[in-house]
């Protein structure tokens, strides 16, 4: 079981919630507290996590977990609907960085991911998702959009007799001195309307229309660089298990060859995604100069007919 499935187990399973993407994190800049001691309660591990509940309507929720210790259990910190996120900065839109800043209504995070590639990763999940879910926000009964059209309907059905003969009653002009004050009250409580979430200096590749190949991507070099943190931890487990010691015919131990083999594949991978990036564009190039000849063929036949 991997940790994500580990973390949606044993977090959001239990609240009826489905966890859509996990990704480990530490801050860039540690937030310290005056009056507490410098240290906390050991060695702990951060994930941020986005989850959707099962429940009708669906809230899109952001979910701070936190796993101490290295122990099994997580613990859920912090939580804050879609509404209260108002800003994801991708913080360098020219190339994959790990870094990245979520804006609440509260609160403000510098995080780092572990690698670049998972936070890809979580960026064009988060995005698609908040796409998706503000596109079925719209429309719903009871959401802000709905009860304004609704409230400016019945303003323009009201009227006062007054109003329609002419010259009113001084109840019917107690009822106009009282109408503005009514209307600006409906209006500050249903003309507000939530605010999407805002994602900024976001590399256009994570909010594109060809997410798909580079989410395989970026799940690819998730894997391979997990694969090289395992083989490079159990080397070192190895050589400080057993010493400095050589083999019997005085060859080097093949955990080296293992490492570099995931490094070599690891590169041809990342050699392969510029391929297809490289390829991607020159499709699209080829798509304009297909449509301007479509164009130019279209204006010629239009010409030569009359």
């Amino acid at each position: 079981m991997n940790i994500q499935s580990a973390i949606n187990r044993a977090v959001f399973a239990p609240r009826d919630e489905r966890m859509l993407v996990a990704v480990e994190v530490k801050r860039r800049k540690r937030k310290r507290v005056p009056f507490l001691p410098t240290g906390g309660k050991g060695e702990y591990m951060t994930y941020i996590c986005l989850s959707v509940t099962n429940k009708r309507p669906a809230q899109l929720l952001i979910t701070k977990v936190k796993q101490f210790g290295g122990s099994a259990p997580f613990t859920r910190r912090s939580q804050w609907a879609v509404e209260q996120l108002r800003q994801v900065n991708g913080i360098n839109p020219n190339k994959d960085c790990p870094e990245f800043d979520l804006v609440f209504d509260n609160a403000f995070d510098q995080w780092v991911a572990s690698s670049a590639p998972e936070k890809c990763i979580f960026i064009q999940i988060m995005y698609h998702a908040c796409q998706t879910y503000w596109e079925g926000k719209e429309g719903v009964p009871g959401s802000p959009s709905v009860d304004q059209q609704k409230g400016q309907r019945a303003q323009g059905g009201q009227g006062s007799p007054g109003a329609q003969g002419g010259q009113g009653s001084p109840g019917a002009q107690v009822g106009q001195i009282g109408g503005p004050v009514a209307q600006a009250r409906r209006k500050s409580t249903v003309g507000l309307r939530p605010h999407h979430t805002e994602f900024v200096n976001c590399q256009s590749k994570l909010t594109g229309d060809a997410c798909k190949m580079n989410l395989v991507l970026y799940r690819c070099k998730v894997f391979f660089n997990r694969m090289k943190k395992v083989m490079v931890s159990n080397q070192s487990r190895s050589q400080a298990g057993a010493g400095p010691r050589a083999g019997p015919s005085g060859q080097r131990p093949p955990g080296g060859s293992m490492g570099s083999v995931v490094q070599r594949a690891s590169q041809a991978l990342q050699e392969r995604g510029e391929r297809l990036g490289r390829a991607e564009d020159k499709t699209v190039d080829l798509m304009h100069k297909a449509q301007q000849f479509a164009d130019t063929a279209h204006k010629l036949a239009l010409k030569y007919s009359n």
